[in-house]
């Protein structure tokens, strides 16, 4: 099986989620709350919500949705978040890089972004003017704190005239260092079109591992993994698929290439979910990805089964109703994101070589 081949399908727009109504002019506190929560519990009933937990963080939600409007703010959340975020308080859900590009395009003045410190770094990179903050400044990545820009430059003087591409999980200042960017839907495209016949790739080892086989160039790798997706093993896999065997494996690609060889569809969060979209004949899936990506395509999928193992993300799950709340209300130094003018400016040039090349994930 391997890397997907076969038609290029063009990338989704994010998920644009529902923002509610404010009633708050014509309703009393409680009738307002009311309504939230059955709002909440009418998309998170699906992954197991009661009632009552819905009615328990209905004023949260309904107060940082208030807050939206006062501040002119706009809420991404990774789709690795968990489901009273993206449901309860997100007006776009999806990868990281398509997140940022959607506040960019929007008149928002503060981005609130739900996911991780390199994540809120290249919102703030595409949109110098605005306001970004991160209410869980501590939320790193394995793989953006496996490499530091004078790890970069180190690589640079060992291989001089080399390109480097980075993976999007890295923090800005090791973007500024890089010729491109890449995400897990474009890395191969990206690769390919980069001069000469070798490449530095960092961080991820894995990634590219998974990539070599499928490219000429020979890639210098960096030794950088996701503690998530490395977890995923072959062995696991095979008990799996003798166990469900009629349903479909989708991996990402920062998993173990013996994972992705055992895998329908290898790719992104965002190619998974397109896979799903565009195989209405397939009802049970086995994803191999962190926990949140279930329980999103639950809700979006209810009329499939999802089962098998995840992996939670502990840098994902720092980011929770109430520190939300409380970075958009008080934020603190380290909740908003702050750029040297230079960094922005190399970080960029690596981002605008990335969409110059384009994105072209491939799925059966």
């Amino acid at each position: 099986m391997g890397l997907p081949t076969g038609q290029t399908v063009p990338a989704p727009k994010e998920t644009r989620m529902t923002t509610p109504i404010n009633l708050a002019e014509t309703l009393t506190r409680e009738q307002t709350l009311e309504l939230e929560a059955n709002r909440l519990h009418e998309r998170l009933a699906v992954v197991g919500w009661s009632m009552l937990e819905c009615e328990l963080i209905a004023p949260l939600t309904a107060e940082i949705n208030a807050l939206k409007r006062r501040l002119n703010a706009v809420v991404l959340a990774h789709s690795y978040q968990t489901p009273d975020v993206i449901y309860g308080i997100a007006d776009h859900v999806g990868d990281s890089l398509g997140l940022s590009t959607e506040a960019a395009h929007t008149d928002a003045e503060v981005i609130v972004f739900c996911g991780v410190r390199f994540m809120a770094e290249t919102a703030k990179i595409l949109s110098p003017g605005k306001r970004v903050l991160l209410p869980a400044p501590d939320a790193g990545c394995s793989l953006a704190d496996s490499i530091t820009a004078e790890e970069v430059r180190e690589l640079k003087r060992q291989h001089p005239g080399v390109p480097v591409v980075c993976y999007v999980n890295t923090s800005a200042e090791v973007k500024a260092e890089c010729d491109a960017c890449c995400t897990s839907a474009n890395t191969l495209a990206v690769i390919e079109a980069m001069p000469g016949d070798e490449l530095i790739f960092v961080p991820d080892k894995l990634m590219a591992a998974n990539m070599q086989p499928h490219t000429k160039k020979r890639l210098i790798t960096w030794d950088g993994s996701c503690i998530v997706h490395e977890d995923f093993g072959e062995a696991e896999f095979r008990a799996f698929k003798e166990q469900y065997p009629q349903a479909a494996l989708l991996a990402h690609t920062e998993c173990m290439p013996s994972v992705v060889e055992m895998a329908d569809m290898a790719g992104s969060t965002s190619g998974m979910e397109r896979f799903i979209a565009a195989h209405d004949e397939i009802k049970q899936y086995l994803l191999v990805t962190e926990c949140g990506m279930t329980d999103k395509l639950k809700v979006a999928f209810p009329d499939r089964d999802f089962v098998g193992s995840c992996v939670l993300c502990p840098y994902m799950k720092k980011v929770e109703l109430r520190n939300v709340l409380q970075a958009m209300t008080a934020p603190r130094p380290k909740q908003e994101i702050t750029l040297s003018e230079d960094v922005i400016k190399g970080a960029r040039r690596a981002l605008d070589k990335m969409l110059e090349i384009g994105r072209s994930e491939r799925v059966k």
